[in-house]
């Protein structure tokens, strides 16, 4: 079971260049990817969301990419080769007609405008894809060790509600059994051995079909679905939605069970379990 927030942060370095990535996730109700990257990323930026997608299900992901050039790396002296062939030309043409003494040497010619220009070095594509993919899963694989951290805490609180869950559903239990005890004692006296007998089994399924056997089924039900909600947050994989339909299932119970017995400690009791069921939510809110 893991969190839905969490931060990691990798960096990597080439000749060429360095980069730093950072991603942070938050709670969401679906996968909402949201990245901040350079424009020489654009063309991987798909591949940049897949690789989020094969990792986290649901919750907000922001992705920080910076990349930084080396000085000295990644770049090269380009001469314009063809504005000095004009350049040349154009001198030795000005040269013959109005002239001028000298020598063309190279100290004119580096002083000439736009002659030299600083670019940047062939890097393949395939070589930047790799340090970016590369440093984006050692970024990952920081924010997952810290969705599991921080859902381990979670778990521990759920389970803490699921304690408290199961000891109501075993008051309920009690409850339905003192109901029935009492309304037996409470039901008018019968006369004599043979007709006691007589109305024992009407009074018996009347009493199962008003409070016993109704209530019973919930409390069935109810305990039913608490266990499955135990099982559920010992999985590794995403249970967040799962979740949110067991504790409704719980609450539909709970709510079955204090409109047909509407009696003082039931109610308590369905209170109460209403409160957990509304603590577990409130976490499940930040589970994947």
């Amino acid at each position: 079971m893991k969190s839905m927030t969490g931060y990691g942060e990798a960096t990597a370095q080439r000749r060429w260049a360095k980069v730093v990535i950072q991603v942070r996730t938050l709670n969401h109700r679906h996968l909402d990817i949201q990245s901040r990257i350079p424009r020489e990323y654009l063309a991987i930026e798909e591949e940049i969301r897949r690789v989020i997608r094969q990792r986290m299900a649901r919750g907000r992901v922001e992705i920080f990419i910076n990349r930084t050039p080396l000085k000295g790396q990644g770049r090269k002296l380009q001469l314009d080769e063809e504005l000095l062939g004009q350049y040349v030309r154009g001198l030795n043409r000005a040269q013959r007609k109005f002239g001028f003494e000298g020598k063309l040497d190279f100290s004119l010619l580096a002083q000439l405008p736009e002659l030299f220009q600083l670019g940047q070095a062939d890097i393949k594509q395939e070589d930047e894809k790799s340090l970016v993919l590369g440093t984006l899963e050692s970024a990952l694989k920081k924010v997952e060790r810290s969705r599991e951290r921080e859902g381990l805490q979670l778990k521990s609180d759920i389970l803490l509600q699921l304690k408290h869950l199961r000891q109501i559903c075993a008051g309920l239990g009690r409850e339905a059994k003192t109901l029935a005890r009492s309304r037996l004692e409470e039901s008018p006296s019968l006369r004599g051995e043979e007709n006691f007998r007589e109305h024992q089994r009407d009074l018996s399924e009347s009493l199962s079909r008003t409070l016993k056997g109704d209530i019973n089924e919930e409390i069935v039900r109810l305990k039913s679905h608490v266990e499955e909600l135990a099982s559920l947050v010992q999985e590794r994989e995403p249970i967040g939605k799962k979740l949110d339909f067991l504790l409704q299932e719980i609450q539909r119970e709970l709510n079955t069970i204090s409109a047909k017995v509407p009696h003082l400690p039931v109610v308590r009791l369905v209170l109460s379990g209403k409160e957990k069921v509304e603590k577990i939510r409130e976490q499940a809110q930040n589970i994947e």
